[in-house]
């Protein structure tokens, strides 16, 4: 699915604050759980993982389960563009990212307060 992404897919997947927001985050991280991008995003975690499972459904994300947490992260196939498109996005607009990025950081020690997250 990836390797078939065309401008008009990629922006059509992107056209909500929610999904390009976690879009953002995931490319500032690498990979995040559910619930990491719930504390980050500070949204219901049914919202995160319908946007979750739309950015996958478009081929932007891929997922890995490990235990009975899900973690997601760019699509390994994505294209060269799309990665150049979402890292200058993320680049030049760190600010409007910011509160989003700071409730990440503010969960301290992550993998264990990540699983912890997780569970309840």
């Amino acid at each position: 699915m990836a390797e078939q992404l065309t401008p008009t897919t990629v922006f059509k997947c992107l056209a909500d604050h929610t999904r390009v927001r976690t879009m953002m985050l995931i490319t500032r991280e690498g990979e995040l759980c559910v619930c990491e991008l719930t504390c980050a995003l500070n949204e219901s975690q049914p919202k995160v993982s319908r946007h979750l499972a739309q950015l996958r459904g478009c081929g932007l994300l891929s997922d890995r389960r490990q235990g009975q947490w899900v973690y997601y992260r760019l699509h390994p196939h994505l294209p060269d563009w799309v990665h150049q498109v979402l890292t200058t996005v993320l680049e030049s607009n760190k600010h409007w990212l910011s509160p989003d990025a700071r409730r990440l950081d503010e969960m301290g020690d992550r993998p264990e307060r990540a699983l912890a997250c997780c569970e309840s």
